[in-house]
């Protein structure tokens, strides 16, 4: 099991709180506002201090041209499936069911790697799927027979949650020779055109000017989910084997869980707190280092 670097867990840290609240965050900006136009505002948004970042640090943005469909392969399992179906499914469900479902994304990477990729996960790890795994439901204790009224949007979070699982085996594994903040500019750029074209084939007729509750919302996505945890997270990706940077980020969920709690008034039940212990041991299980 690897250990993390101290800049690894401090991305680590930045990025868990970003994710984590932006669940209410997005379930704020989606009430009463076109979904597909919500992501694409924030994307928009989101790209020039993408850019800046790239401009400010002197990474370079051309990708070769023998790369360019690895990429677009690259950007459209991690991105483009997934942040179009959440933004989707978000309003047909609360934002702890939403981020419940969309963290099985481990427990998906986990057994395609072993299936698909032929990793050797040891004991260790298997615990920590099968913590995370134990901890995804007992968080669904009680949503169950609510989630059965919601199939559509239950089946978008987990179509999403696989994509995403798919294209984190496959970034790990890419030999496209450039920095990763390249790949995510221009996996962002490609997953915002789409957005753009669904919006407007899809919304137009619902198009409205956003109240304050949403900007605040579109920022927030705009600024911190846009302009840092995506390159952070694929960072942590291509820095760290498949099931450490999966599971590393299993409090994701939790902390959507409470937070929705207590911004949108979502109630939290002992099975809740059961969940936060499982999600810890599923962490500690590929992150504590190994006796030498």
């Amino acid at each position: 099991m690897p250990t993390l670097s101290r800049r690894q867990f401090a991305i680590l840290v930045v990025l868990t709180i970003v994710w984590g609240l932006n669940w209410p965050v997005m379930k704020l900006g989606v009430t009463g506002f076109p979904p597909l136009t919500f992501r694409t505002l924030s994307m928009w948004l989101g790209l020039p201090v993408l850019g800046l970042a790239l401009w400010l640090l002197k990474v370079p943005f051309r990708v070769p041209r023998a790369h360019w469909a690895a990429l677009l392969g690259l950007g459209v399992v991690n991105m483009v499936v997934w942040h179009g179906l959440i933004i989707v499914a978000i309003p047909t469900l609360s934002s702890g069911r939403a981020a419940i479902l969309g963290y099985t994304m481990p427990i998906f990477s986990a057994v395609l790697g072993s299936l698909v990729f032929g990793d050797r996960l040891a004991p260790r790890a298997w615990g920590g799927v099968a913590a995370a795994a134990g901890g995804v439901l007992l968080l669904l204790w009680h949503e169950l027979s609510q989630l059965g009224g919601r199939p559509l949007g239950v089946a978008l979070m987990l179509t999403a949650a696989a994509s995403w699982a798919l294209g984190t085996q496959l970034l790990r594994r890419s030999a496209i020779p450039v920095p990763t903040l390249t790949l995510a500019f221009w996996m962002t750029v490609q997953t915002t055109v789409v957005m753009s074209l669904l919006s407007l084939l899809l919304e137009r007729r619902d198009w409205h000017a956003p109240g304050p509750v949403t900007w605040g919302a579109i920022w927030f996505n705009a600024l911190l989910v846009f302009g840092f945890a995506q390159s952070a997270w694929f960072f942590l990706v291509r820095g760290l084997p498949p099931v450490a940077s999966t599971l590393s980020v299993m409090m994701i969920p939790v902390l959507g869980v409470f937070s929705g709690a207590l911004w949108l008034g979502e109630r939290l039940h002992w099975q809740d707190w059961a969940a936060v212990a499982l999600m810890v041991l599923a962490i500690a299980s590929v992150l504590w280092p190994r006796r030498s």
